[in-house]
This record gives C-alpha cells, sequence and structure tokens, in this order.
C-alpha cells in the first residue's frame, strides 16, 4: 500500500512540529523525496484532514500525483496543522508509528 516508510512520515511529522526552527530543513527533507512518496505523503495528509477516507486512499494517492502544480514542499508545509494531519492519516490508515516516534524523542 504505501511506497513510503512510516519513519520517512514521522520525520516529517517531527520538523513540522518544530515550525520555524525546521522550516528549512523540512522543505529540504521534502523536495529530497521522491514523486511517489511526494503523492503519499500529500494522500495521507489529506486522509487525516478528513478530505478524504481511509478507503479512499488510492484515489487520493491518484488526485494527489494528478493535481501536483505546486511543489509538494511549498503546498504541504502551507497547510495548517500538517503535523496533526499526518498522525490522524496514519492513525485512520491504521499504521502503527509507535517504534519510529521513539526513534525520535
Amino acid at each position: 500500500m504505501l511506497e513510503i516508510t512510516p519513519a520517512t512520515v514521522v520525520h516529517v511529522i517531527f520538523l513540522a512540529r518544530e515550525a520555524d526552527v525546521g522550516a528549512g530543513e523540512l522543505h529540504a527533507f521534502i523536495d529530497a523525496l521522491n514523486d511517489e512518496e511526494k503523492a503519499q505523503l500529500t494522500a495521507i495528509a489529506w486522509v487525516g484532514r478528513g478530505a478524504f477516507e481511509p478507503e479512499d486512499f488510492d484515489e487520493a494517492l491518484s488526485t494527489a500525483t494528478r493535481e501536483a502544480t505546486t511543489p509538494t514542499a511549498d503546498y504541504l508545509m502551507g497547510m495548517p496543522h500538517l503535523a496533526e494531519n499526518l498522525e490522524a492519516g496514519l492513525d485512520a490508515l491504521g499504521i502503527d508509528v509507535a517504534g519510529e516516534e521513539e526513534d525520535f524523542l
């Protein structure tokens, strides 16, 4: 289902929580992802904010791929509550990231 690793998503969540301190690093980190990972990150955030249901993840993914007209880092960093949306998206998709979170604490 996911091509992006849960650890990568958790890394984005932690950088997003750092706000101004992590902004440059977050932008560079997202920019370094491949196109599939960027689309999946966007789709996870959309599921988390309720734009798509978890069972519609494939539709969210194809929409993210098709409608990627803005650089993904700019788009995601402009999204209010990015960290919370990603967390909620992972949870809704049933992806346990407890082990990855411990690595960042």
